[in-house]
């Protein structure tokens, strides 16, 4: 039996020795959790199309996306801190180009024109933006703290009309934010600040401004709710569960589960509508029971909390930043997911990471979470 050991020099066993095991091995073992529901919820969903297709349909459909995600997974995790900015850079520029085509050729979709088409392909920019986002901001923060030492926010030098200062960050920001919001794409939007906000808060941001923070988020709120139909329309029903409507199927899909699943005889979820996507959790539910699905979620808890800690120990501005942000970004979607799935919140069509099918949004977790082992790998083998 081949064995691999440390003192063989090779690029490829440094990074076996030195990458985070642990993280990687969650981040396949909910790839995996995917392809079941894929296969299960999948063949419910390809059952009822017009016409009917094979059970196995939705699985072809998300194959190039697993395998160019994974792919992209070990890859980036095998990058240093300089090639991840500068794949940031080319991810931002691409998604750039991809938001601003939603503005000059917006094509409505579900109420939003939120989607970029070319061709036959058709993603969601904000999708592509979250790792680039993510890194960047990180770097962009820990370059602050080189040039104005710790206290970056009330710095009155870090607000002054420079290059690396904290206006051209936040004009470009709110550029990129208020383009998705006018989509209109609340709930991204929302992802967004709150990613931001998290980043922000670890950088120092005095909780003297948190109840300005919320007083802005309440007016963004208030004025979704004003001038945006589907928002009203949405809202009417957060209180009470309309017959037949999406939350009435998940919620009917996760009690007919039970404790312990409905396996073959599960039924609610041939008419739940998005059942690999926005309500896979619920598929999952009246497949496996309550237990299976307590225990998805005590997994996703555990990863974010392993994330926390991590952040906690991290030593270098830039990696604490970037588990911040992706720690954010990953707990904050489940949120946004779960809450829907369960009518604790308005609609809002957000992915459950790593696990609802959705090839642009799945890659970027991969490669996020790809850059995210190469900064910890990077900064481990430092110390």
């Amino acid at each position: 039996m081949i064995r691999i050991t440390r003192g063989e020099e090779s690029r490829l066993t440094s990074w076996f020795f030195e990458i985070d095991r642990g993280l990687l091995g969650a981040i396949l073992c909910l790839v995996a959790v995917s392809i079941y529901a894929m296969i299960s919820a999948g063949s419910a969903q390809a059952a009822r199309m017009n016409p009917p297709q094979p059970w196995f349909y939705f699985l072809i459909k998300a194959l190039p996306a697993y395998f160019v995600g994974v792919v992209a997974l070990f890859a980036t995790s095998m990058l240093n801190t300089k090639q991840i900015i500068r794949v940031s850079i080319i991810i931002l520029i691409l998604g750039a180009v991809g938001l601003l085509t939603t503005v000059a050729h917006p094509v409505i979709m579900k109420g939003s024109a939120r989607w970029a088409h070319f061709g036959s392909f058709s993603f969601m920019p904000a999708d592509i933006l979250k790792p680039a986002f993510i890194m960047l901001t990180a770097w962009f923060l820990s370059k602050m703290h080189e040039k104005f030492g710790e206290d970056i926010i009330a710095n009155k030098e870090a607000w002054k009309a420079k290059i690396l200062s904290w206006w051209p960050y936040l004009i470009i920001f709110a550029v990129f934010a208020g383009i998705i919001l006018l989509h209109p794409d609340l709930g991204t939007f929302l992802l967004y600040c709150g990613v931001l906000f998290a980043m922000l808060f670890v950088a120092g941001l005095p909780l003297k401004y948190i109840p300005l923070i919320g007083l802005a988020g309440a007016g963004v709120g208030a004025f979704a709710l004003l001038t945006m139909s589907h928002i009203q329309e949405r809202a009417k029903h957060i209180f009470h569960v309309e017959p037949y409507s999406q939350a009435w199927y998940s919620i009917n899909s996760i009690k007919h589960g039970g404790l312990l699943g409905s396996g073959d005889e599960a039924f609610v979820k041939d008419t739940l509508p998005e059942s690999t996507n926005d309500f896979v959790f619920s598929a999952i539910a009246e497949d496996c029971g309550a237990i299976v699905a307590c225990a998805l979620v005590l997994f996703l808890l555990y990863i974010l909390l392993d994330l926390i800690k991590k952040a906690v120990h991290a030593r270098d501005h830039f990696v604490v930043y970037a588990i911040t942000g992706t720690a954010a970004l990953f707990g904050l979607q489940i949120c946004f997911n779960l809450a829907t799935a369960l009518h604790l919140f308005i609609d809002k069509g957000m992915t459950l990471p790593f696990i609802s099918y959705g090839g642009v949004s799945f890659v970027s977790f991969c490669v996020l979470f790809g850059m995210l082992l190469a900064v910890m790998r990077e900064e481990e083998w430092s110390r």
